[in-house]
């Protein structure tokens, strides 16, 4: 129904892809899936599959191991959403699409709902995201997963009732890392216990079968590095390899980046399944393509993480050498890393004093560089880039003292009930609005609970006093020095 009390027909987008990449008739098409599902039932199932990696090929070449992952998931775990991310055959969009228009999409086995109003909010929080219809008609990449997951709540949970959970379809395309990182950035709040993340990609494309073996090895140990960097690395110097027909080394690499910089260290990549269309038919073994699975799995409660006085100082260090480096002049320098932790992926904010007075103050939420690069570029940002205030001298330099506050991931809760005055900053979030406050915001006020939230929500969010009511609300700790 529309806002004038009209029934409107739902719009379901076609199964373009039956008859082509798995079967158009439903009977046939339920047997196969169940088979191939049944080559996997695990003793074991995962209840903390956050993600999976899952190829998109045609069933008779890529379906066995897409079924690998599939069967690593709970039987009794129920998701909100599903989110499903993979890259574009058809078109360049040098961003995202989210399919704002379909109210369901379609395949042989039934119908399963889009999470419209989440495809929408996606839209309206960064224009990175839009609707670009081409780019969801007759992609094959997203279609494909969908009577696996039919199949899987049918036959395989325990839940009741047996259906598929709304899906949030995305189309990535964009090979502009700062682009890519905007798309984490605004996925990363939905990267939650509530949501399961699906991202569709296969390997390498048309090398020989050895070739593919030995190219699809490195990806695959790259992908379970969960380092974002070494697998951009690998991907590149895959390209530069020399390898005969190697068209790519991972065709859905954007969506696997997008998903990489959202992991820090509570998540563990598990390999799964590898195979290469080789191993299924060696018609032509001078020409294949391969196929990864991975489970990402969530580990239990927040992420311990702690730092030594020496660690602080070193961190301080840093901030102060990137400030006064920016002052000479110099090159930015890699700094030599001593403590492992510093490689942890962590958001900072650094603040600038002088005198007892805020000189500046810019920090970064994103878990998706390492603790020393994000204490050094946001030193650099207080000192030069805080729009409130002037950019620092030389002559201060020696004059400022540094804060920095390193935050643990954030963690959604439901009720204030789980907010900790004083222990825990506040991340509200609402449509496209958010806003913060630290933890150490609490000692600097006299505030109960729900004022400190309030102001958030009004000051910071800009959604009103009682905007946090309706809104999402995050919860983080800070270690301050």
């Amino acid at each position: 129904m529309n806002c004038n009390g009209q029934t409107t027909t739902p719009v379901v987008r076609p199964a373009t892809q039956a008859g082509r990449f798995y079967e158009g008739d439903p009977k046939v098409l339920g047997q196969e899936v169940d088979s191939l599902l049944a080559r996997h039932t695990p003793s074991n199932p995962f209840k903390n599959v956050a993600a999976l990696i899952v190829p998109h090929a045609g069933y008779y070449f890529s379906g066995n191991v897409a079924a690998s992952a599939y069967m690593t998931l709970h039987p009794e775990r129920r998701y909100k959403r599903i989110f499903l991310l993979g890259p574009s055959h058809q078109e360049w969009l040098d961003g995202a699409s989210v399919n704002t228009e379909a109210d369901y999409y379609s395949t042989p086995l039934g119908k399963i709902r889009v999470d419209r109003q989440t495809c929408l909010e996606l839209t309206q929080t960064d224009s990175i995201f839009n609707y670009r219809p081409e780019a969801h008609d007759r992609e094959h990449c997203l279609e494909v997963q969908l009577p696996f997951l039919q199949r899987f709540y049918t036959s395989h949970s325990s839940l009741n009732p047996k259906e598929v959970p709304p899906i949030v379809p995305i189309i990535i395309s964009t090979n502009d890392y700062t682009k890519l990182k905007r798309i984490a950035e605004v996925l990363k709040p939905w990267f939650n216990d509530e949501n399961l993340f699906i991202i569709s990609s296969d390997f390498s494309h048309y090398p020989s079968y050895t070739d593919a073996c030995k190219v699809d090895a490195k990806t695959g140990e790259a992908v379970a590095s969960g380092d974002v960097k070494k697998f951009i690395t690998t991907i590149e110097a895959n390209a530069r390899s020399g390898i005969r027909n190697l068209a790519t080394s991972a065709c859905g690499g954007f969506p696997i980046i997008t998903l990489m910089l959202m992991l820090d260290s509570r998540y563990q990549v598990k390999h799964l399944l590898y195979q290469n269309s080789g191993d299924i038919d060696d018609h032509d073994p001078n020409r294949v393509v391969g196929y990864h699975s991975f489970a990402i799995l969530r580990g239990e409660g927040e992420k311990d993480f702690t730092l030594s006085d020496e660690e602080k100082r070193a961190l301080k260090e840093i901030a102060y050498k990137s400030i006064k480096d920016s002052l000479d002049g110099k090159r930015i320098e890699k700094f030599n890393v001593q403590s492992p932790k510093f490689n942890e992926k962590c958001g900072a904010f650094v603040s600038l004093h002088k005198k007892g007075r805020l000189r500046g103050c810019i920090g970064h939420f994103g878990e998706d560089i390492p603790l020393h690069e994000v204490v050094a570029e946001m030193a650099r940002s207080a000192a030069f880039g805080d729009p409130r205030f002037e950019p620092v001298t030389r002559d201060e330099l020696d004059d400022l003292d540094i804060e920095i506050s390193v935050l643990t991931p954030m963690r959604r809760i439901q009720s204030l009930d789980e907010f900790q005055l004083h222990k825990h900053g506040i991340y509200i979030r609402k449509g496209h609005r958010s806003g913060t406050f630290l933890p150490q915001v609490a000692d600097e006020v006299n505030w109960t609970k729900e004022e400190f939230v309030g102001h958030c929500a009004q000051d910071k969010a800009g959604i009103g006093w009682d905007g946090w009511r309706d809104a999402e609300l995050y919860v983080y700790e800070a270690i301050v020095f």
